[in-house]
C-alpha cells in the first residue's frame, strides 16, 4: 500500500512516500480503508519533533485524524464491523505506524467512531482534533454541562477566541447546537465572515481598542465560558470579560510568551482555567464526545466548506509535504488530503 512515512524529524522535506505491507489488526484493533486524512497543526508538530505526539520510532505515519471504511476487525471488538464508514481520532498518538497519511491503517478501536449516513468522508476527515477539542472545552465548565446536546448550554454566554481556525469553527457550530449564545474574537473582516458563516451570533475584533466594552455590552454581565486559542496574548481581555466562576478553557497558547497569572484577579473572580488537550482525556470521555459529536452531525450542525465557514483545501497523498507546509503557515480553513476511493 502507498504511505507516506518520515523516519527523522525536521521540515516537511522529511516526508516520502513509500511502500509499506498491508498488516492485520490485533487485539482491540481495527484496520480502515482511509479515504480522506485530516491534516492539523499537532501532525507538522509532531513531524518536527515538537508537538506532544511526538514520535522517536524508527519509523512514523504522519496526520492523527481521518475517516474510511473498516476493512478488517482484530479479535474483542466490539460495536464495529467490517463496511463499516468510520472516522478517526488521534489515531497515531504513541502509535508512531497508525497515522491516516496511508491507504490502511491499523488503529485502536477506542479511536474509530461510526461515521453518520448524514457526513460525508470529508466532514469525517475534518472531525478528530478539532471537533473533539471544541467539545471538550465547551464541558469543562464548573457550571456547565458536561456532555452536549440540543438545550444543554441554553442561557450560557461563550466566547470562543479565533473563530476562523478549525478549533474554534467547530466550537461556534457545536455551542450553537446545544443553545449557547456565541461571541468571537477575530482579526480582520474576512475572518469575520467565516466565524460569522459557522454560526456566531457575534463578532469582535481583539485588536480593537474597546474589545472588551463591546464584549460586555452584548454580555453586560460577563462571559460564561471562554475558548482560549491564546491564552497568554488574550488574558488582560478574558478577565475584562468574565464574572465569578468563569471557566477559560485554553487548548493553545498562539501569539503567546510565557503566561503569567494574574493571580489576585483571578482569585477575586474564582476563575477555573482548564487546560485542554485531547490526548490524555481518557477513553471514556473521549467515548462520549464521540457520542455528542454524532449526534451533531445527525442535526446537521457540523458542515464543513467555506459557504459554512471553514474553506477547504485538497491535496493527493503524494502531495502531502505540500499540504503540511500549508498548515504550518497558518493557512485559514481545513486541509485534507484524498487517500482512496469513498
Amino acid at each position: 500500500m502507498r504511505s507516506i512515512v518520515y523516519t527523522e524529524s525536521g521540515d516537511s522535506s522529511v516526508l516520502s512516500l513509500v511502500d509499506r505491507p498491508v498488516l492485520e489488526p490485533g487485539p482491540g484493533e481495527v484496520r480502515v480503508r482511509i479515504v480522506v486524512s485530516g491534516v492539523n497543526p499537532t501532525d507538522w508538530k509532531a513531524r518536527r519533533g515538537t508537538g506532544t505526539s511526538a514520535s522517536s520510532a524508527a519509523e512514523s505515519v504522519p496526520n492523527q485524524d481521518g475517516a474510511g471504511v473498516i476493512d478488517a476487525i482484530g479479535p474483542g471488538v466490539t460495536g464495529l464491523a467490517v463496511g463499516d464508514r468510520v472516522w478517526l481520532a488521534i489515531s497515531a498518538y504513541q502509535r508512531p505506524t497508525s497515522g491516516t497519511a496511508q491507504e490502511f491503517t491499523i488503529a485502536l478501536a477506542s479511536r474509530v467512531f461510526p461515521l453518520p449516513d448524514e457526513a460525508d468522508f470529508s466532514v469525517g476527515a475534518s472531525l478528530g482534533v478539532p471537533a473533539v477539542t471544541a467539545h471538550r472545552a465547551l464541558t469543562v465548565a464548573e457550571d456547565g454541562p458536561s456532555r452536549l446536546s440540543p438545550g444543554a448550554m441554553d442561557g450560557r454566554v461563550v466566547l470562543v477566541a479565533g473563530g476562523a481556525g478549525a478549533v474554534g469553527h467547530a466550537a461556534i457550530q457545536l455551542a450553537r447546537w446545544a443553545g449557547a449564545t456565541v461571541i468571537t474574537t477575530v482579526s480582520s473582516e474576512a475572518k469575520a465572515a467565516l466565524a460569522r458563516a459557522a454560526g456566531a451570533q457575534h463578532v469582535v475584533f481583539y485588536t480593537a481598542t474597546d474589545a472588551a466594552e463591546q464584549i460586555r455590552a452584548i454580555a453586560p454581565n460577563g462571559v460564561d465560558q471562554v475558548v482560549e486559542v491564546a491564552v497568554s496574548a488574550n488574558d488582560a481581555l478574558n478577565l475584562a470579560v468574565a464574572h465569578p466562576r468563569t471557566t477559560i478553557a485554553s487548548y493553545a497558547n498562539d501569539r503567546g510568551t510565557p503566561f503569567a497569572l494574574n493571580v489576585g484577579r483571578a482569585m477575586q473572580l474564582n476563575l477555573r482555567y482548564q487546560f485542554v488537550l485531547i490526548y490524555t482525556v481518557g477513553t471514556d470521555v473521549l467515548a462520549g464526545i464521540a457520542e455528542d459529536i454524532n449526534a451533531a452531525l445527525r442535526d446537521g450542525a457540523l458542515p464543513i466548506g467555506a459557504d459554512a465557514g471553514l474553506p477547504l483545501h485538497r491535496f493527493t497523498l503524494e502531495q502531502t509535504a505540500s499540504a503540511h507546509e500549508v498548515v504550518e503557515n497558518d493557512i485559514v480553513g481545513k486541509v485534507l488530503i484524498d487517500v482512496g476511493v469513498a
